[in-house]
C-alpha cells in the first residue's frame, strides 16, 4: 500500500468513525428517559449487517487492513446500540421486532454469505469479487434510503427534517472513500461510495435551497387539525419528534460509511 492510498485510508476512517458515532447523543436521549420512544432498530439493523459484510471483505480482500478496522469498530458501536435498544424498547413487541431481525439479517444473512463463500466458492479471487458485490448492493440500497429525507424537505420547505451536519459528514465520506476505491482501483468500493457522495452533494444542495424558507403552509394545516392554532411551540415540538424518524433514514446512509472500507 503505497503512502497517499494509505493516508487517504486513514482519513477515511477518521470521518467514518465520527458517522459511527453519530447516534450516540440518540442513544444517550433513549437511556435517559428509558424508552426507545418512537425511534426504529431497522437502521442500525441494517448498518450492523452492512459492516459485519465490509469487515469480512476487508479481512478477505489483501491490503484491506484499512476496510477492516473501520468496520470492526462499526460493528461494535452498532451492537452497543442495538443492545442498548433492546434493553430499553419501548414495548414487548418491539423488542421482539428487533430480535427477530437481528436473527435474520446480522445472523441468518450473514451466516449464509459467510458459509457460502467460505465452503462453496473456490478461488481468493473469486470470494472477493461475491462478497464485494453484496457489500455494494446493500451499501447502494442504504445509501439511497435518505432520498425520503429530501422529499420531506422538499414538501415542508423545511431543514428540520435532514441535519446538516450529518448530510456534510456523509458527503464528505463517500467522497474520501471512492477517491481511495480510485487509487486502489476497488469498483465494489468506489461505485457505493461515489453515489453516496453525489447524493450527499444533492442533499446539500437542498439544505441551501431550503434553510431559510418558511415551512410550508399544509405542514402548519396538519399541526391546526391536531392541536388549534399552532403557536411557534407546537411547530418546533413538532419538528423535534419528525426529525428522529429522518434521522433514522439517515442513519441507513452513514451505513456505506460501512463501505467505509461502509
Amino acid at each position: 500500500m503505497n503512502s497517499t492510498l494509505f493516508i487517504i485510508g486513514i482519513i477515511g476512517n477518521i470521518i467514518s468513525v465520527l458517522v459511527f458515532v453519530s447516534p450516540i447523543p440518540t442513544f444517550w436521549r433513549i437511556v435517559r428517559s428509558r424508552s426507545t420512544e418512537d425511534f426504529e432498530a431497522a437502521p442500525y439493523v441494517l448498518t450492523l449487517l452492512n459492516t459485519l459484510l465490509w469487515l469480512y471483505y476487508g479481512l478477505t480482500k489483501p491490503d484491506g487492513l484499512l476496510i477492516a478496522t473501520v468496520n470492526g469498530f462499526g460493528a461494535v458501536m452498532e451492537t452497543i446500540y442495538i443492545v442498548l435498544f433492546l434493553v430499553y424498547a419501548a414495548d414487548h413487541a418491539k423488542r421482539v421486532k428487533t430480535t427477530k431481525l437481528v436473527a435474520a439479517l446480522d445472523i441468518g444473512f450473514f451466516g449464509v454469505v459467510f458459509a457460502t463463500t467460505t465452503f462453496a466458492i473456490r478461488g481468493l479471487d473469486m470470494k472477493i469479487v461475491v462478497i464485494g458485490l453484496i457489500c455494494a448492493c446493500l451499501s447502494v440500497f442504504m445509501y439511497g434510503s435518505p432520498l425520503a429525507a429530501v422529499r420531506r424537505v422538499i414538501a415542508s420547505r423545511s431543514v428540520e427534517y435532514m441535519p446538516f451536519f450529518l448530510s456534510f459528514f456523509l458527503f464528505l465520506n463517500g467522497g474520501v472513500w471512492a477517491m481511495y476505491a480510485i487509487l486502489d482501483k476497488d469498483v465494489f468500493l468506489g461505485v457505493p461510495n461515489g453515489i453516496g457522495c453525489f447524493l450527499g452533494g444533492i442533499q446539500l444542495v437542498i439544505y441551501a435551497v431550503y434553510r431559510n424558507k418558511q415551512p410550508a403552509k399544509s405542514l402548519v394545516t396538519r399541526l391546526q387539525a391536531k392541536s388549534g392554532t399552532p403557536s411557534a411551540h407546537t411547530v418546533e415540538d413538532a419538528s423535534s419528534r419528525l426529525a428522529p424518524n429522518v434521522l433514522k433514514n439517515q442513519l441507513l446512509y452513514y451505513k456505506p460509511v460501512g463501505n467505509a472500507k461502509y
